[in-house]
């Protein structure tokens, strides 16, 4: 007897006469043809995750393998797009069937009917591998689409370069089990990695405009890392910037569980964005995935997987990928909504016991590797965490600090006080600091992890100074003391915070970061001296020279640092009136 319905419980649909059917199978529920997985087999029972809204499902429908685990469908056509969390394209499904997405519209993904034009780089006879390229296709103006294989063996037949439709066979290999078609799209299962030849260490630096985050707290490329913070402290726009900014290829994001409002403002801006690199479009190189809270909560725990595997494709052709999750709290819900439906042992707070095995098993994804056919790729990992009241010692927090290694703690008071981005310096932390210590000597010549340690020193002087502050007031303060909150205060609105509106300042070049960061040190080395050398506070402080520093990010722009010597000059005339010795430059 065929599968067919026993049970509906929202998402979760108890399949009988279900012995043939595999862990991880992807079916067709019901007379609609809903989209499910197989996610445990019981006997002649079976337990399904339907990636649709079940509503009309009735008992006794028939269930239909597919005979493949849940794939995407990966191939021309990806950038530029938006899909849901199972890979269907929303724009499409709006032009047929309005603004709602209907159940039963099938498994729909990339266009049949669009004409690629098709070069072939190899020739009848020749040996292939998996991985190896066999032909390219400019999918937008800034990214070439190779098409890789997916077997090993002889090629018997290849066509001529030319237009092509992605179910058109281009090449055909002869392999142990027989003769293997090569069209313009590849199946994978979302679920499992795919494969490299090498893991290689993570030395670079992932460039992002960011002050903060290039020189305080920096990403390498191939990292991870969690952005937690409460509502409003700012995670999708430090994402957007990451997004519009990071040096990376290809850029994925994923809209997991967000308020419909604000994936609309996504869809609405990201158009409109021009790419600093190459000065096209920013959808050019960009992949949305929307799965939005009103969306089916199965859909929602699918996406994910479906962004890392179409990241782990574009890395696969030798492409650096930034993938960014908004929220994984909200796909932590998801899972914590169907493991309650398969009355599973919950753990803390209602999650399953499985939470941080998933989330582990997400981040290690991200890497940076020699791919099979040589090329060198990485995949970076930025997922936001929404904890409720802003509660870091939540689950979804916690489970997510132990899984990466950039941990960018936005803090609240930061937010509310215009601090943006309202990182806070205190609870975040890169474990990247030193394995790119030697890519930042090889690009500038300096130590500037030196000078961050040193000025994050500063930073942690000012909390110990501020505390004696609150109790005894500024004036009982020593000099040296009062010195250190000038500095520190430089830092933080100097340096730190960053205005995402400003034309000058939403992006800073690392040559012009560094540039200010040795100015800020200058001047700490150079007030500190001074005040040891008996010169009175009041006289080295001058706030002509502290508002000169605190705006140099607005006041030099980013193609005229030659303006630095000025504010260096002014520096050393300066300290050179009190008899504080010369300042480098």
């Amino acid at each position: 007897m065929n599968p067919t319905i026993k049970t509906i419980n929202g998402p979760v649909v108890i399949a009988k006469n279900a012995g043939d059917l595999k862990i991880r199978e992807m079916v067709s529920v019901g007379d609609l043809k809903l989209i499910g997985e197989v996610i445990s087999v019981d006997g002649d029972f079976a337990t399904i995750e339907v990636y649709e809204d079940t509503s009309g499902l009735r008992a006794n429908e028939p269930i239909i393998s597919t005979h493949r685990p849940l794939s995407v469908r990966l191939g021309p056509g990806l950038l530029k797009n938006m899909f849901d969390g199972i890979e269907r394209p929303l724009e499409k499904i709006m032009d047929e069937n309005g603004a709602f997405i209907p159940s039963g519209i099938g498994f729909t993904n990339l266009d049949e009917e669009k004409e690629w034009d098709v070069d072939i780089k190899v020739k009848d006879g020749e040996s292939i591998h998996v991985g190896d390229i066999y032909a390219t296709i400019k999918e937008t103006k800034t990214i070439e689409h190779r098409l890789m294989s997916t077997v090993d063996g002889t090629i018997s037949e290849v066509k001529a370069s030319g237009t092509y439709k992605l179910e058109d066979t281009i090449v055909k290999v002869k392999t142990n089990e027989g003769i293997e078609e090569l069209k313009l799209y590849q199946y994978w299962p979302v679920r499992n990695p795919r494969p490299v030849k090498k893991v290689r260490p993570l030395e670079l630096l992932l460039n992002t405009g960011q002050r903060v985050l290039d020189v305080f707290f920096p990403v390498a490329k191939g990292g991870t890392v969690a952005i937690p913070g409460g509502f409003g402290t700012g995670k999708t726009m430090l994402q957007h910037q990451f997004a519009q900014y990071a040096d990376a290829d290809i850029i994925i994001y994923i809209g997991c569980g967000e308020r419909g409002n604000e994936m609309t403002q996504v869809l609405e801006e990201f158009p409109e964005l021009i790419d600093p690199n190459t000065g096209y479009g920013l959808m050019e190189r960009t992949i949305l995935i929307a799965n939005t809270s009103n969306m089916p909560v199965a859909a929602r725990e699918a996406s994910i997987y479906t962004g890392i595997t179409i990241a782990e494709y574009f890395r696969d052709m030798g492409y650096h990928v930034a993938l960014m999750a908004d929220s994984t709290s909200r796909w932590a819900e998801a899972l914590r909504e169907i493991s309650g439906r398969l009355e599973e042992i919950p753990a803390e707070e209602g999650y399953p016991a499985y939470l941080g095995s998933r989330l582990s098993q997400f981040y290690e994804r991200a890497g940076y590797f020699t791919n099979l056919n040589g090329s060198d790729g990485s995949v970076t990992l930025i997922g936001a965490v929404s904890p409720s009241g802003g509660d870091f010692s939540e689950p979804v927090t916690e489970n997510t600090r132990r899984a990466v290694n950039v941990f960018l703690g936005l803090d609240r008071k930061l937010a509310y006080s215009r601090h943006y981005p309202a990182i806070n310096w205190m609870t975040s932390y890169s474990n990247y600091v030193d394995t790119i210590r030697s890519y930042y000597q090889e690009e500038t010549g300096e130590d500037i992890i030196g000078v961050r340690n040193e000025l994050m020193n500063v930073l942690l002087q000012e909390e110990e100074v501020s505390s004696i502050l609150m109790l005894v007031g500024k004036d009982a303060l020593s000099d040296s003391q009062r010195n250190i909150l000038d500095v520190a205060e430089l830092i933080r609105v100097g340096f730190l915070q960053q205005n995402a509106y400003n034309d000058t300042d939403k992006y800073v070049p690392l040559e012009k970061q560094i540039k200010m960061l040795k100015v800020i040190e200058n001047y700490y080395h150079k007030s500190d001296e001074a005040i040891k050398n008996g010169i009175p506070y009041n006289k080295v402080y001058d706030p002509k020279i502290i508002n000169d520093i605190t705006q140099m990010k607005y006041n030099i722009k980013n193609d005229d640092l030659d303006k630095f010597t000025v504010l260096n000059n002014k520096l050393e005339s300066h300290f050179l009136g009190l008899g504080g010795g010369e300042i480098n430059a």
